[in-house]
């Protein structure tokens, strides 16, 4: 895909972090973009940074990320390229020790659906909605692609913790979307791929690095090269070359470092 000013984006989650670091990448490249978020405050900072527009949308409502998908349109033209960044998730093990109650509780099913909900339905959700837009609209190039889609994923998908049952599960299932979604889209023109962050500086773990620079610098240790977290801009950098590269389709890539997650 050629990318320049004749093409548009969607930027979930693109206030901050990952999101924001997509956003600047495609600004970069002269893309039109349109940022998702709840934040509003930092959201239209970014969009006046990049010229781009702000869009207050709720991935968790049907409604509001249809709302936010007519007025990015409306302001930028049909979105080709969507980075879905944004999501909502809880923890907690499956079956923990309660000190206060002095005896084993299990994690609530409604913070497990929540999770999914806010995981892997969100990402059809957002994926879908972008596919049917980009199926009605004309090709951009000789092999007739109309869109790509990069969702984003994590390495706990693969590699999930103790205490991460909802949200490596609702990654794993972002994970096996990415191929039959990608071939449901085929026909129109439509990649699908998936990029599975390590960890990464972004704002909570910088967070760590403030208030507990022991436990950062431990964080740092267990990335095998280079050590040390992942710059957002590298999330940035790859999502752009997925979008570039015509022939990158229904992939996973872990962007992680060598890192292999240990039980805990």
């Amino acid at each position: 895909m050629k990318i320049d000013n004749s093409i548009a984006a969607v930027v979930t989650g693109g206030s901050s972090g990952l999101g924001r670091a997509s956003v600047l990448a495609l600004a970069e490249a002269g893309v039109k973009v349109a940022i998702f978020d709840i934040n509003e405050e930092a959201g239209e900072a970014i969009a006046k940074e990049v010229g781009g527009v702000f869009c207050n949308v709720n991935i968790m409502d049907e409604q509001s990320v249809l709302d936010g998908f007519e007025k990015a349109r409306a302001a930028n033209g049909q979105e080709r390229i969507v980075i879905h960044c944004a999501m909502v998730a809880g923890g907690g093990k499956t079956v923990g020790w309660d000190k206060e109650n002095n005896c084993y509780k299990r994690a609530a099913t409604e913070g497990f659906a929540r999770s999914m909900e806010g995981i892997a339905t969100a990402t059809y959700r957002v994926a879908s909605i972008a596919a049917l837009g980009m199926a009605n609209s004309e090709p951009l190039n000789e092999d007739g692609e109309r869109g790509c889609i990069i969702l984003t994923s994590s390495v706990a998908s693969q590699d999930g913790q103790i205490g991460q049952v909802a949200y490596g599960g609702g990654k794993g299932a972002v994970n096996a979307m990415v191929l039959p979604m990608a071939r449901d889209l085929m026909d129109v023109g439509v990649r699908v791929n998936a990029i599975l962050p390590g960890t990464f500086a972004t704002p909570p773990m910088l967070g760590v690095k403030a208030k507990a620079p022991a436990i950062y610098e431990n964080l740092e240790k267990a990335v095998p090269f280079p050590k040390r977290l992942g710059e957002p801009a590298e999330f940035g950098s790859l999502a752009m070359e997925i979008a570039r590269n015509s022939y990158i389709n229904a992939q996973l890539f872990r962007l992680d470092g060598g890192i292999r997650f240990t039980p805990k």
